[in-house]
C-alpha cells in the first residue's frame, strides 16, 4: 500500500470510529437506536410514504437489512407500515410522531455538534473539508460495484 493510501486507510478508519461514537454518544440517552435506524428516520422524516424498496436504496443497505431495521422501528413505534391501495405487494412506510420527534430532536443536537467541529477548525482547514470530502465522496462511490 502506498504512502497516500495508508495515510487515507488509517484516517478513515479512526473517522468512522469516532463519527459513530461522536455522533450517537448521549444522543439517545433513552433508547438504543443505531446509525442506521437515525439515517431511516431521517428519510422518513423528509419524504414518507415510501416503500422498503426505496429506503433500501436511499439507505444503500440490502432489503433484508432494511427489512429488519423497519420491523424494528415500527416495534419501537417509531415509523408504521401500510399496504400500498395501488399495489398490495408492497408497504408504504410513514414516520410516527414520535419518530418525527426524535429525528428532530438529534437532528437539532447534531447541529449543535457540527457547529462546534467547524468553529474549531481553521477557515483553511473548513475550505479543505469542503473541497477534500466531495471528491473523495465521488472517488468511493464511482468504485462501488454495479448491481447484479
Amino acid at each position: 500500500m502506498g504512502a497516500d493510501a495508508e495515510h487515507l486507510h488509517h484516517l478513515l478508519l479512526d473517522l468512522v470510529r469516532t463519527a459513530e461514537f461522536a455522533l450517537m454518544d448521549r444522543l439517545f440517552p433513552d433508547r438504543a437506536l443505531s446509525v442506521s435506524q437515525l439515517f431511516a428516520l431521517h428519510e422518513l422524516d423528509h419524504g414518507g410514504g415510501i416503500s422498503q424498496r426505496e429506503l433500501a436504496e436511499r439507505l444503500d443497505l440490502e432489503k433484508s437489512s432494511v427489512s429488519r431495521l423497519v420491523a424494528d422501528l415500527e416495534a419501537a413505534g417509531l415509523l408504521t407500515r401500510h399496504r400500498d391501495p395501488g399495489n398490495r405487494r408492497l408497504y408504504r412506510l410513514e414516520i410516527t410522531a414520535e419518530g418525527r420527534r426524535l429525528h428532530r430532536s438529534a437532528a437539532h443536537s447534531l447541529h449543535g455538534r457540527y457547529e462546534r467541529w467547524a468553529s474549531a477548525m481553521t477557515p483553511e482547514e473548513r475550505e479543505g473539508l469542503a473541497l477534500g470530502v466531495p471528491a473523495l465522496l465521488r472517488a468511493m462511490r464511482a468504485d462501488r460495484p454495479g448491481p447484479g
